[in-house]
């Protein structure tokens, strides 16, 4: 029997810190565990990622923390995640994250099925441009997956906790999600280091859900290496098939660069119709 992971058991009014009170626990993993809190000094609801109690002297989960603070220092774009300030030395080293109103992809996905395409493409264009952006500040995110993408206007790439400069994220393996790594990521004895190509992988296997409401690839181990994507939907514009498969290459070179996916389906989301919101157009 595996043992869960310790906790701080915040509950709701609990101090973090004397600045940050406890709202509601958000989710966590092996080193963190991430809580809504009132913050005294922005006033107003953020997120903290904060290390667990039995990892806080250990010098990898801090280690990782540190990496995560940098990124956000370095990143600065609408799509992407801010942070708003750290304490790394403390008893409960943590890092203060904006609060995104809105839902994750993944849960619309599993709650509600495909996304249309009004919902499908602006989400890619924007996660594109993302992309492009880390690419020219020579960084890669490493974990792009419906989970890190927080659906609104834009839509918002979360967790940096993986994200590295290139030199560094071109020597790591298997970093990552597993059913959403790129086959550099989980083998690049074989297909080379991982980089920006690795993110456009990532952001093609969201999408492709986003537009199916299933994997496009699924099984144990990682399927990515040998077998072909799934089947899209016969509905699928064809210009959105054409992007999506070409990054789901499995040869990073053979990828488009993340501004190619934007021009791509910059013209589909234009012969969209147009949606009154408020007394305003949309689209």
């Amino acid at each position: 029997m595996v043992a869960s992971p310790a906790s701080w058991c915040f509950a709701e009014g609990d101090p973090i810190t004397a600045e940050l009170t406890a709202v509601r626990r958000l989710g966590g993993g092996s080193a963190y565990e991430a809580y809504l809190a009132f913050d005294e000094v922005t006033y107003a609801p953020v997120v903290v990622k904060v290390v667990r109690p039995d990892q806080v002297a250990d010098e990898h989960a801090l280690r990782g923390l540190v990496r995560e603070v940098q990124a956000l220092a370095t990143v600065n774009h609408p799509v992407v995640v801010r942070g708003l300030r750290h304490d790394l030395t403390s008893g409960r080293p943590h890092v203060v994250l904006e609060h995104i109103d809105g839902p994750r992809l993944s849960t619309l996905v599993r709650r509600y099925g495909p996304l249309q395409e009004q919902q499908y493409l602006p989400l890619a264009i924007e996660l594109a441009s993302a992309l492009h952006y880390l690419r020219r500040l020579g960084w890669a995110h490493l974990d792009v997956k419906p989970s890190n993408v927080i659906m609104g206007a834009p839509a918002r790439l979360i967790d940096l906790s993986v994200a590295r400069p290139l030199a560094d994220a071109a020597r790591t393996r298997l970093i990552g999600t597993d059913a959403y790594m790129s086959p550099e990521q989980a083998d690049p004895d074989r297909y080379g280091g991982p980089g920006p190509a690795s993110d456009v992988w990532g952001v093609c296997a969201t999408v492709f859900e986003a537009v199916a409401g299933y994997r496009a690839f699924d099984g144990p181990g990682f399927p990515q290496l040998d077998e072909e994507p799934f089947e899209l939907p016969e509905r699928t514009p064809a210009e959105v098939v054409k992007i999506l498969y070409a990054g789901l290459e499995r040869r990073p070179a053979d990828r488009p660069l993340p501004h190619e996916v934007a021009e791509a389906l910059e013209p589909v989301l234009d012969r969209q119709p147009a949606v009154r919101l408020g007394g305003f157009e949309t689209r």
